[in-house]
């Protein structure tokens, strides 16, 4: 979320106000929209820790209200898979470059702030395979 909102504000967009998500206050709508395009790798990080044993369901913790947090070894963990993902290569099918996974937010911002200040026709998202 934090890399999403980053890149929606250096871009010069107002992360408050978004397409797909309801605005509200203190909600970061926009940077939300944003993140649905990379809710693919963060599927994919979340499963092969799972499936590698690195966390399980004793490493959560439900908190009064309902809310689950991860705790303890498991969110060092999560944090360092998440680091190292952000470090793997991909190519932009529209730049057709090879960059960083953790780039892709601000390439992605940058092309919604073109879109929405007229410079491009249409807002190309980045898609998984």
């Amino acid at each position: 979320m934090n890399d999403c909102r980053s890149a929606i504000e250096a871009c010069g967009l107002d992360p408050q106000i978004g397409f797909l998500h309801v605005v509200r206050p203190g909600r970061a709508a926009l940077a939300l929209d944003l993140m649905e395009e990379f809710r693919a790798f963060a599927d994919r990080l979340v499963l092969s820790l799972i499936n590698r044993g690195q966390i399980g369901a004793a490493d959560f913790v439900e908190r009064e209200g309902g809310a689950v947090l991860l705790e303890g070894e498991a969110r060092k963990a999560v944090l360092v898979a998440y680091q190292e993902r952000k470090q793997d290569k991909l190519t932009h099918p529209l730049l057709s470059e090879t960059v960083p996974l953790g780039v892709l937010p601000h390439l992605q911002a940058r092309l919604l702030a073109r879109t929405l200040r007229g410079d491009t026709a249409e807002y190309l998202p980045y898609l998984t395979r």
